[in-house]
């Protein structure tokens, strides 16, 4: 009897998932574009340090891991509801890797993930390796590159005036316990645009005009100008020699610097807005935000791939 309920259950469950593709899963569509494994050799670097013997359980495997974090990013889970999701969700577990016989990870499983990621400073390395991916499949930057920023909020600090005068000076905050000292944030900052204010960090990108893909990305805190970061984003690898940007990237000296290098300057578009991400400190706001320019690419990709097979 067991034997035969399990098959009663496998067949509705396989019957269920075939319903599902069929009305349109994006996680198949993922899935079926992108070369996962491509990311393995940058991913194993983790596992490189984490085990000196072979006791206690067998660590999570890397590629189900870094999809995992692919679905906190594409669904803005934070990683307890990451964990709870999983466990949940038979679409999330086709997704990773996960058979019906496993527990997901933890939250802590994927916390730990993450900040090994930020410790190795792979995030940007990982985006790259996805842009290469692009380019493998025709999608060079053409057509010239738009330059833009945007404001990605943070948690409000409750600092008082007297540890935001030591913050800004650069100074390290002491006091308190550990783990109230991990969640003080001594690197987001608030700036003012309009007569609106915004407390957190920025997103600055350079998508190409041909694809709307992002090929170089830089993540700074909130007050940093937009133009400080224009000599760093442009991209020498696009056919086209055309730069847009927002109006706050215009001044004397990149209009020259830009003639300089070859670039037809056409900077006059406005700018757009960001979104909060749960993250403490510039280090892990970069993986948090270099997540959400992968992810944003994954999505643009297989888009594009629709069209092309449509």
């Amino acid at each position: 009897m067991p034997h035969h309920q399990d098959d009663l259950f496998g067949s509705l469950f396989e019957h269920r998932d075939r319903r599902l593709d069929r009305l349109g899963n994006p996680l198949l569509e993922l899935d079926a574009h992108i070369d996962w494994e491509a990311f393995r050799p940058l991913l194993d670097k983790v596992r490189l340090k984490e085990r000196k013997s072979s006791a206690g359980r067998k660590p999570w495997d890397v590629i189900l891991m870094f999809k995992g974090l692919v679905l906190a990013s594409l669904y803005s889970l934070s990683d307890e509801q990451l964990e709870f999701q999983i466990e949940d969700r038979r679409r999330f577990q086709r997704f990773i890797g996960l058979s019906d016989a496993k527990h997901a990870p933890d939250r802590n499983s994927f916390w730990l993930f993450r900040e090994s990621l930020k410790e190795l400073k792979l995030t940007e390395t990982l985006f790259n390796e996805f842009n290469r991916q692009l380019d493998r499949a025709g999608l060079i930057a053409r057509k010239g590159q738009l330059i833009d920023a945007s404001f990605v909020k943070a948690p409000v600090q409750r600092n008082t005036p007297e540890e935001n005068d030591r913050i800004k000076s650069g100074e390290v905050v002491e006091g308190g316990s550990e783990s109230k000292r991990q969640q003080k944030d001594t690197d987001a900052r608030w700036t003012q645009q309009g007569d609106k204010s915004y407390y957190g960090y920025k997103n600055h990108v350079n998508v190409d005009n041909a694809h709307k893909l992002i090929r170089k990305y830089a993540v700074t805190d909130a007050s940093v100008h937009d133009s400080q970061r224009l000599e760093t984003l442009l991209d020498a690898g696009n056919t086209s020699r055309a730069v847009w940007a927002d109006s706050a990237y215009r001044s004397a000296a990149a209009e020259a610097s830009l003639k300089a290098q070859g670039y037809r300057s056409r900077i006059h578009r406005k700018g757009v807005r960001g979104k909060a991400v749960r993250s403490i400190g510039l280090a892990r706001a970069e993986v948090r935000i270099g997540f959400m320019n992968l992810v944003y690419n994954m999505r643009r990709f297989c888009a594009l791939q629709r069209v092309t097979a449509s």
